[in-house]
């Protein structure tokens, strides 16, 4: 918060709310210019403190003057005195003048009542009436008061704005709160720290609601809600006969490993076979040693899906030395292929190994009931190991301490992803020669020689730091946004230069947590991963530079969890609006109006999932469970909502 010059004996401090909203705190001026902190009016009592307590204790002589006899019933009826009494309170004056209607008005009610000869039910329906507004009344009046006591100052509303003057040292703290379709509202909460050295506590009071920037709001979603819930003719019977044991030996990232092994739940479903607790693999990229119960909490996957299908922790004694055979499941394969050619395959040698887990279930094209399966799988079953889970959330916290919300940004300009995609922009010649090595003497990459920038205008790169922050900037976000990098290190020796130039509140997990916190994560990618999908879930705004397996997983997560805003960059036609700003061809606003009007349909709003030509051409089943996961209301459940 950055204070602005003082004019005129008055001090004047602003705060830049997201969106460009700005809150003005105002300190009390004093009564009289000339006078000191060393001489202050009495009882620390402005101008117009002043005036009022004159005028009270002026009623106060009066009433005391030859009507004592009287002066209780004065107290309770005399309007002048109410009136002292509300302007003591510091109750504003268009509310002491309403207040003293209400009063006139029902003394007159009642002296209608004793004067007129009104029918029994009529009567007491009226006084009934008459208590619940006098009751709604009395609640507002001392909550006013009591709200007086503790913060000693009054709230005006100027422009639109909220000004409290205050005699303490002020915070405001902006409160952005989770909006759906139906409240999408941001609160200010105003947080006076007392200067006393006997006070230590901090005193909180809500103020006026305000609507929530267009960047922070969840796209329309009021229509749609999750349908996961197990069928009754789907429940497994404990203990029930199954056709043999399923190994898994699980490859790739952690999010391609998790979403094999919900693939692996559903096809252990469609061959009634024992799953046994899948194996990760430590052989990729990250060569990461972590075995499943590092990385998930085994016993609630075990818990959760009892009901569907057995697993067990490994092979029972007497068909652990069975040499299984090992198949590598023909990908994107439909529930067929599972249940006839593997199946027969299972009832024969009681044990089957599959080497590989990823995509190898269809997107569609699956029953309705496997479907919900693979999400009760990745969204009920498969959380992270509790000392995963409980540092992901204080970490969460931590971003969101002031209350002020955050994107977590899926940068991937990592070595691995720029050297499989062919990706140099930006970079060196060294750095891309060194792309290049890495990428010849991976064999499974089969792309050896790619041009990158005929790659980069085919909107096939990830978008580099210089590339996400002037995306950012163009949608709106103000260069006090917190931006989470949810990846690995950056590639490129002054690549996160420009992107922390725009950005300077830029964070990662090991920035946000102790060294002490990140002990036991050291040397473990995938933990450190697992980390980061936390985050980069509970995220206000998920953002990400390229749509890899990381972005589709939690891309379909937010999506389950309500439609949390989630920007996909149209990056084929953002990077040509780029070479036009850099080549002096269009002006910054221009630019931003144009980033602006190509994404308003990219930033996750409910859409079915596209089948393609082929699995490859169409939306991943996790990264976009509707139909499926998601189901759409009727126009009955609507209308009944509605009434």
């Amino acid at each position: 918060m950055s204070s602005g010059e003082t004019t005129g004996g008055s001090a004047t401090s602003t705060a830049p709310v997201h969106g460009g909203a700005t809150f003005t705190h105002q300190r009390r001026r004093a009564a009289d210019a000339n006078s000191t902190s060393e001489n202050p009016p009495a009882d620390g009592l402005s101008d117009m403190d002043s005036a009022e307590a004159a005028f009270c204790n002026g009623n106060s002589i009066i009433n005391a003057g030859g009507q004592n006899n009287l002066h209780n019933r004065h107290h309770q009826h005399n309007p002048a005195a109410a009136r002292c009494s509300l302007i003591r309170k510091r109750v504003p004056e268009k509310w002491v003048s309403c207040a003293e209607g209400c009063v006139v008005s029902v003394r007159g009610f009642f002296k209608s009542l004793t004067s007129s000869r009104m029918n029994v039910s009529r009567t007491i329906f009226m006084i009934l009436l008459m208590m619940v507004v006098f009751s709604a009344y009395l609640n507002f009046f001392f909550l006013m008061s009591a709200d007086d006591n503790h913060h000693g100052g009054g709230a005006a509303e100027v422009g639109g704005n909220v000004v409290r003057t205050e005699t303490e040292t002020t915070t405001l703290i902006i409160q952005n709160f989770k909006n759906d379709a139906s409240s999408n509202a941001q609160n200010a909460i105003l947080e006076s720290e007392s200067s006393s050295a006997s006070s230590s506590h901090v005193m909180k009071r809500m103020m006026k609601e305000f609507p929530v920037p267009e960047i922070w709001m969840k796209p329309r979603s009021d229509n749609y809600y999750k349908c996961i819930t197990r069928p009754k003719n789907r429940i497994r019977t404990p203990g029930s006969a199954t056709n043999g044991y399923l190994l898994v030996q699980s490859n790739g990232g952690l999010n391609q490993m998790r979403t094999g092994i919900c693939d692996m739940v559903a096809v252990a479903k469609i061959m009634n076979a024992t799953l046994v607790l899948p194996s990760l693999d430590h052989n990729s990229f990250w060569t990461d040693p972590s075995d499943f119960k590092d990385i998930f909490d085994w016993r609630r996957f075990i818990e959760v899906l009892k009901e569907d299908i057995e697993i067990v922790e490994k092979l029972p004694r007497n068909l652990s030395r069975i040499k299984a055979p090992i198949k590598a499941p023909v990908s994107w394969s439909k529930a067929g292929y599972y249940r006839v050619e593997i199946g027969s395959l299972l009832k024969k040698r009681k044990v089957v190994k599959f080497s590989h887990t990823d995509s190898r279930l269809a997107n569609n094209g699956i029953s309705p009931s496997i479907q919900k399966l693979r999400c009760r799988a990745n969204y009920e079953a498969l959380l992270y190991a509790p000392a995963i889970e409980e540092l992901g959330k204080k970490l969460v916290d931590r971003l969101r301490e002031n209350d002020e919300p955050y994107i977590a940004l899926h940068l991937r300009y990592e070595k691995d992803m720029l050297a499989f995609t062919g990706c140099s922009h930006n970079l060196t010649a060294s750095e891309a020669k060194e792309l290049r090595t890495m990428r010849q003497k991976v064999k499974h990459w089969k792309e050896k020689e790619i041009d990158s920038k005929a790659r980069r205008l085919q909107g096939g790169c990830p978008m580099s730091p210089r590339e996400s922050a002037l995306f950012l900037k163009a949608m709106g976000y103000p260069n006090t946004t917190k931006v989470y990098i949810v990846a690995g290190e950056i590639f490129g020796g002054n690549s996160m230069h420009t992107f922390r130039k725009e950005y300077p509140k830029v964070y990662s997990h090991s920035t946000l947590a102790t060294p002490q916190e990140l002990a036991v994560f050291k040397n473990y990618q995938n933990r450190l991963a697992a980390l980061d999908y936390i985050i980069a879930l509970e995220s206000d705004v998920f953002v990400y530079s390229y749509d890899g397996n990381m972005a589709k997983a939690v891309q379909g997560h937010r999506m389950f969890e309500g439609y949390r805003r989630t920007i996909n960059p149209d990056r084929f036609n953002f990077v040509r609006l780029i070479d036009k700003l850099d080549s002096g061809s269009i002006s910054w606003e221009e630019f931003s109006e144009k980033v602006k009007s190509l994404h308003v349909d990219r930033i996750g709003a409910p859409n079915p999932r596209k089948i393609g030509p082929l699995p490859r051409l169409e939306d991943n089943f996790y990264a976009n469970p509707f139909p499926g996961c998601v189901c759409e209301k009727s126009q009955d459940q609507i209308y009944n909502q509605k009434r």
